[in-house]
């Protein structure tokens, strides 16, 4: 097992983020926002 600096580290989140991309921003944004939706109409 190799072990990583933190710049490749920083380079591997990186291009992680730029595989996701806005899209899967998007859809954990929504995703989230509908969790809470959901969980203040159960509680009201």
């Amino acid at each position: 097992m190799t072990s990583r600096t933190p710049s490749e580290k920083k380079a591997a989140i990186l291009k992680w983020l730029k595989k996701v991309g806005v899209w899967g921003f998007l859809f954990f944004l929504i995703k989230g926002l509908i969790w809470l939706a959901v969980g203040y109409w159960a509680l009201k």
